[in-house]
């Protein structure tokens, strides 16, 4: 910055040049809109309101109980509310803030060769008998409902959404305009299977979260890494609905244990991850 202190202000004269000459308020105006355009382009901003979450998920739960070719809900009322007892106890963490707008609502889905559970924007959450069967413990369960809960939370969906409209017409409806055609395009451009498409990042942070939750459950936080060695382990065998939404690098597990090894966690002990009431369950379904 220049320093003016020693300026003879009343000696001075204008002096013309070729360039606009800018008032006071176009230089705050300008370089608010450099400073919005600059957080939108740096930050995970998401222009849509929770409400848009709450419709898109009831839109999304809405087309797959109709399909029932594709979706095949699992008639098993215990079973069902088995794993809706574990969402429940999780969304007492403190760290969820939704638990009251969002439904987290549990089904489960018929369908032992598809190793996947999903969350729609706005909590509904779906669980394939094949991801249950291939677990051993209710902590490694609890630990991928704890990821699915936080994509609803963290609300990826939309952010994405928010992303694909580009910085233009994100900067737009920043400042108070409102391209609604555009918006709309977004909207219909995440239909099916394409909203649940997570990024890296995405699947990263839900895992951290997910972590965060299970701190204040009985059950062991890191468990998920059992899960992700399971996988690990299987190869490609009925995993490609899994790898279409979730993908997993390596850097999954190696996260998930440098959390462990971060917050000084010990070993789990059998009552933090009750593989014998889940084997119970498992003969159940």
């Amino acid at each position: 910055m220049f320093d003016n202190k020693n300026r003879n202000h009343e000696e001075s004269k204008p002096v013309r040049t070729q360039f606009p000459v800018f008032t006071a308020w176009t230089v705050r105006a300008g370089t608010r809109l450099v400073m919005l355009t600059l957080f939108i382009a740096c930050s995970s901003i998401n222009i849509f309101p929770v409400s848009q979450d709450q419709s898109l998920g009831a839109q999304f739960d809405k087309e797959i109980r109709a399909d029932k070719k594709e979706y095949r809900i699992l008639n098993n009322p215990k079973a069902r509310d088995y794993v809706q007892d574990i969402v429940d106890r999780i969304l007492k963490s403190p760290e969820v803030k939704y638990r009251s707008t969002f439904p987290y609502k549990v089904e489960l889905l018929d369908d032992d060769k598809t190793v996947n559970a999903f969350a729609t924007p706005g909590g509904y959450i779906y669980v394939y008998t094949g991801l249950i069967k291939m677990l051993d413990n209710e902590a490694s369960l609890a630990g991928v409902l704890g990821h699915e809960i936080a994509h609803a939370e963290l609300r990826h969906s939309t952010s994405r959404m928010t992303k694909s409209l580009g910085l233009q017409t994100v900067t737009e409806l920043a400042l108070g305009k409102s391209p609604n055609k555009n918006v709309a395009l977004a909207a219909n451009a995440f239909t099916g299977l394409g909203l649940l498409k997570n990024s890296r990042d995405d699947e990263d942070e839900a895992d951290e979260f997910s972590f965060k939750y299970l701190q204040s459950t009985p059950w062991y936080p890191g468990a998920i890494q059992y899960f992700f060695e399971k996988v690990k382990g299987r190869g490609g065998s009925g995993l490609e609905e899994l790898f279409s939404t979730h993908p997993l690098p390596e850097s999954r597990l190696e996260n998930t244990r440098q959390r462990l090894r971060e917050a000084n966690i010990p070993p789990p002990t059998e009552v933090q991850l009750n593989s014998r009431a889940y084997r119970e369950f498992k003969r159940s379904l």
